[in-house]
């Protein structure tokens, strides 16, 4: 019996995700005394995760599956799983591995367990903690049989260096019937993509208007964070809906997030409550988001945001 991870890439690197399963994998392996496997699709640098403590890396490499393909990485994944008699799977919170998610508990006859957040309270029974009611509250499921599919919370164990000595095998997956074909995926490659960010920087309607977006720009280029924006602002043609995050967009699950000019209405809250820290600028005192947050400013953006930039960078230009 051994651990598998599926180890995400992005333009053949891994990302930051693929990183904390394997850090949250070595430490479920070595309380159940087992292997630690990876399985990685078109990695170029798949000895990358011998620093977290996998000690077999498995990485397929077929230009059919450059794009994502929810059937052909299912089919994949599930191969492996079984093949390497694996009892845990474990995947991220990302779009493409929820998407995926069910399919492989189907694949593969295991349970699947999403919005994990700890490691297991108990082994026999499996007992895990997810959370629920959008990160409100949590609940402890019991696993019945012997094999399971855990969708890890992002941001919600950390990374942790553990180098060993991994055996690396190259694998070929045969596609059996490529019915569906993604023929391109279009990313940004100069920004930081909010999935991989551990800060955010986030303008809601207070901004006035597009022509004012520069100044969460500017911050987040101080701070080295990705920019996002609430459901109104990217509805009214502000910003791109790749940058909506909230409960009807992208969640946020950062280090640190920087909410300036938005309200803080439930959906949007629901979206980001996995911030570990919440920070408000808003004119409003009686913005509902100040209740969620860890630390809050009154005070008009237009001046506020300013004088922060301008403080960071003195602060960065004296601990450089």
């Amino acid at each position: 019996m051994s651990v598998l991870i599926f180890a995400e890439t992005e333009r053949g690197k891994f990302k930051k995700d693929a990183l904390e399963l394997a850090s949250y994998g070595r430490s479920i392996s070595d309380e159940i005394k087992s292997k630690l496997v990876a399985i990685c699709i078109n990695s170029n640098n798949p000895e990358e995760l011998s620093k977290y403590g996998v000690d077999k890396i498995i990485c397929v490499n077929n230009n059919d599956l450059e794009n994502f393909n929810s059937k052909n990485f299912s089919e994949c994944i599930s191969e492996v799983f079984l093949k390497e008699k694996s009892q845990f799977l474990i995947l991220s919170s990302s779009s493409n591995s929820r998407y995926i998610g069910g399919m492989l508990s189907i694949n593969t006859k295991a349970a699947y367990v999403s919005n994990v957040f700890s490691k297991p309270t108990k082994y026999r029974p499996l007992q895990l903690r997810r959370n629920s009611f959008t990160n409100k509250a949590y609940e402890t499921v019991e696993v019945v049989g012997d094999k399971v599919i855990i969708s890890l919370c992002r941001n919600s164990y950390g990374i942790i260096e553990n180098k060993v000595k991994s055996e690396v095998v190259s694998e070929t997956f045969k596609i059996a019937n490529n019915d569906i074909l993604v023929s391109s995926t279009e990313k940004l490659s100069d920004k930081v993509s909010i999935a991989d960010a551990d800060i955010v920087v986030s303008g809601g309607r207070g901004l006035k208007g597009p022509e004012n977006w520069h100044i969460i720009e500017n911050l987040a280029d101080v701070l080295g964070a990705a920019t996002a924006c609430s459901k109104p602002v990217s509805d009214s043609g502000w910003r791109p809906h790749s940058e909506h995050v909230g409960q009807t967009g992208k969640p946020v699950a950062s280090n640190l997030y920087i909410a300036i000019g938005i309200s803080g209405a439930i959906q949007h809250l629901a979206g980001i409550n996995s911030s570990k820290i919440k920070v408000v600028i808003n004119t409003d005192p009686d913005a509902p988001f100040f209740k969620s947050a860890d630390y809050g400013i009154v005070g008009d953006a237009f001046e506020v945001v300013p004088e922060l930039i301008e403080k960071l960078k003195k602060f960065k230009s004296l601990n450089n």
